[in-house]
């Protein structure tokens, strides 16, 4: 792409499409002089019979559902055609790759060579990025993340059916460490992210960038679905009861844990390899001190308590909302917010950036 090109797209507006296991989060910022404004977001639903596999295969339903969405449901307005979609990350392979210090002109190559030993589907049959974590004279460091072509380019069918200008596709692990980094005054602090998608939860340790990431499913229709069945009540009821007690203290706590404790402890552990990990590759310089939860599992009563007694580490839920300027629009409700968090970091991707 020549200058002229570059220059004429990097100032364009942008906004966020976040399809999920059932729902459709959009969302547009406008950088300002006083940080973000929010000019328009929403939220809509779709039959998850739509997806399989993350292949979309009901494009009829899903476009028509994004249509409807854009037509009663959008608070404020979306001003663009062209969008920032994201992919689940439980559908995509993210490794660190040590790679002797080679020019940058044959990283690719040397990228997927390395990746075939660690993804269990041919590369041929994937889309490969990647991003340099730390460089030295003798090695670097690589975040590669690989995702399957006919997941995204189902995606990318979808932008083309809608008359949309698909200009980035990135994990949900990805958008919430920028929306971390881009907002949050404490992200100098080497930190621990976990965002509670539907299905599953995405674990990132972020120190400066994004140093290792994982999935595990402890999702929040997951822990839904298990206090249904410990309870024999309906999704519905269950979904009450999740978001009113929680695993906070009541009369339900007990048997609320109990159903929950097998998701619970494999976040534990896990969160616990992740450290061991940064504290391997760092050693003494540099020490993990927060953890900071957010998507929609993250507001669950009990749930900051019982990680910080776990992990031995402050942990908090992360509300973007605080640092958006609403423009008179109205906000969404509380337990709402932050279902956005995947959506407002699509949101912060720098145009320019895409066209360098």
């Amino acid at each position: 792409m020549d200058k002229t090109n570059k220059y004429f797209y990097k100032d364009k507006p942008i906004f966020g499409l976040d399809i999920g296991f059932d729902s459709i989060k959009v969302m547009q910022l406008e950088k300002s002089v006083k940080g973000y404004e929010l000019v328009g977001y929403g939220i809509g639903n779709f039959d998850p019979k739509s997806i399989k596999d993350g292949i979309i295969v009901d494009f009829e339903d899903i476009a028509g559902s994004i249509k409807e969405l854009f037509a009663k449901n959008i608070i404020g307005e979306i001003t663009t055609r062209r969008v920032a979609i994201s992919i689940p990350a439980i559908l995509t392979y993210s490794h660190s790759l040590t790679l002797p210090a080679i020019p940058d002109n044959e990283l690719k190559e040397a990228v997927e060579l390395e990746s075939e030993q660690y993804i269990p589907s041919p590369i041929d049959e994937l889309y490969i990025d990647f991003e340099i974590i730390s460089r030295n004279q003798k090695s670097l460091e690589v975040l590669t993340v690989a995702a399957p072509k006919r997941i995204v380019d189902s995606y990318l069918a979808l932008t083309r059916i809608l008359g949309l200008e698909a200009i980035s596709f990135g994990t949900s692990i990805s958008s919430s460490g920028r929306l971390f980094r881009v907002l949050e005054p404490s992200s100098d602090i080497p930190s621990v992210i976990i965002d509670f998608g539907s299905i599953s939860a995405d674990i990132t340790i972020i120190d400066g960038n994004n140093v290792v990431s994982s999935t595990i499913p402890a999702g929040g229709d997951i822990f839904t679905s298990l206090v249904a069945k410990k309870l024999g009540i309906s999704l519905q009821e269950a979904h009450i009861v999740k978001i009113k007690y929680g695993i906070s203290k009541s009369k339900k706590q007990p048997e609320i844990i109990e159903v929950m404790q097998p998701q619970l402890d494999q976040l534990n552990r896990e969160v616990k390899r992740m450290m061991r990990y940064f504290s391997e590759r760092t050693g003494s310089k540099r020490k993990i001190g927060q953890i900071i939860t957010m998507g929609g599992g993250a507001n669950m009563p009990g749930l900051s308590d019982y990680l910080t007694n776990s992990l031995r580490l402050p942990v908090r839920a992360y509300d973007p909302w605080q640092n958006f300027d609403l423009h008179k629009l109205k906000a969404p409700s509380q337990d709402e917010k932050s279902v956005y968090a995947t959506v407002a970091g699509l949101c912060l991707i720098d145009p320019a950036e895409l066209f360098q």
